[in-house]
């Protein structure tokens, strides 16, 4: 389950019982369980071992149907060991026409690596984002991007209008459209065919604002 990247935000988002469990019909309360094991995820753009993000996700537990949930931060994808900085600009960089062997020599990763994030991001479900993004939007026509005709670059403008969506609505900075696929997709590589209405709890990308305010509603 995809939160902010803001930690201390998160426990406060779970002393104050704010998230709730993404399973479909439960919508219990998300509890800390722990932590699940430290992982270390490259960020750097020109090669691994340049950058890398270390942490150990928040392990959480429902009060209702004890399913166990692992947070990660926006940005991240489950089972990945690059982040989406470095998966977010392979696919602009596709998008834009290079092909997956000039984007692994650009990145530092290899050619199969890369290869394989481009076909997942591009089983995404693309009228579903824009659908999303029209339903959170205050003004859904502000929000609303125009086809490329180019797959990966409608997912990566569709994505974009989610998050401004989700800026719009919570009156902050737009998150980077990657983090908002992190959140789409339950963690997954940006296959948001995966995506399902209950499967990812709103209040989970609240800004620290309204967090503070110990407020769900939007403005």
């Amino acid at each position: 389950m995809t939160v902010s990247a803001d930690l201390a935000l998160v426990e406060r988002q779970l002393v104050g019982g704010w998230l709730r469990c993404p399973q479909g019909g439960c919508g219990g309360v998300l509890r800390g369980h722990g932590h699940a094991r430290e992982r270390v995820v490259e960020t750097g753009l020109a090669g691994r071992g340049q950058a890398q993000a270390r942490f150990a996700p928040r392990r959480v537990r429902c009060d209702a149907c004890g399913r166990t949930q692992v947070l990660l931060p926006g940005g991240f994808f489950s089972r990945r060991a690059d982040g989406g900085v470095v998966i977010g600009r392979a696919v602009e960089m596709k998008a834009d026409g290079d092909g997956h062997r000039k984007i692994a020599v650009m990145l530092g990763r290899p050619a199969s690596t890369v290869r394989g994030w481009l076909r997942s991001a591009a089983g995404a479900g693309v009228d579903v984002l824009r659908a999303v993004a029209a339903e959170i939007a205050p003004d859904p026509a502000a929000v609303h991007p125009k086809p490329a005709g180019v797959p990966l670059a409608d997912l990566v403008a569709a994505l974009s209008a989610l998050a401004a969506a989700v800026g719009a609505r919570w009156r902050q900075k737009p998150p980077a459209w990657y983090s908002v696929g992190a959140a789409a997709c339950r963690c997954r590589l940006l296959q948001v065919s995966w995506w399902a209405r209950d499967a990812q709890h709103e209040l989970a990308l609240m800004p620290a604002w309204l967090a503070q305010a110990g407020s769900a509603a939007g403005p």
